[in-house]
């Protein structure tokens, strides 16, 4: 099940074909999908959770809180709206396709991908990629 749950103004359009969508990416990669909350915040929210809950005090698009019991995916995964803005704005891509890419990049780190080194990042991208192209 994937609820999402809303912290600013911020509001997705089509529930349905992104849960159908994130199913199916879960489901390819041979998981099982448990309980997946998604909340959509502000940058001072996800600001707040990142100093009370990983000591970090930075900006970030994304903090994900994993409760994955071997192949059934579940967890938390709060994401500022204003901070995938301003990436999709630096990176010349639509919000939309943007929004995507962290909406599935949080699930691919509970199946164990990593994004630490230049090879994690290049596998996580490259995930990422192969999800996206899957979105009717």
């Amino acid at each position: 099940m994937i609820a999402f749950n809303y912290e600013t103004e911020f509001e997705l359009a089509n529930h349905e074909k992104l849960e159908s969508w994130i199913t199916a990416c879960v489901e390819k990669q041979e998981f099982r999908l448990g309980e997946l909350n998604y909340i959509f915040c502000d940058d001072a929210y996800l600001l707040k959770l990142n100093v009370e809950f990983l000591e970090h005090d930075t900006l970030t698009d994304i903090i994900s809180f994993d409760y994955t019991m071997g192949k059934l995916i579940s967890g938390d995964i709060f994401i500022s709206v204003e901070r995938v803005k301003e990436n999709a704005a630096e990176l010349n891509i639509s919000f939309e396709e943007e929004l995507k890419r962290v909406m599935i990049h949080g699930v691919l780190h509970y199946m164990g991908l990593k994004d630490k080194t230049d090879e994690e990042k290049l596998k996580m991208r490259s995930m990422e990629d192969a999800c996206l192209s899957d979105f009717i």
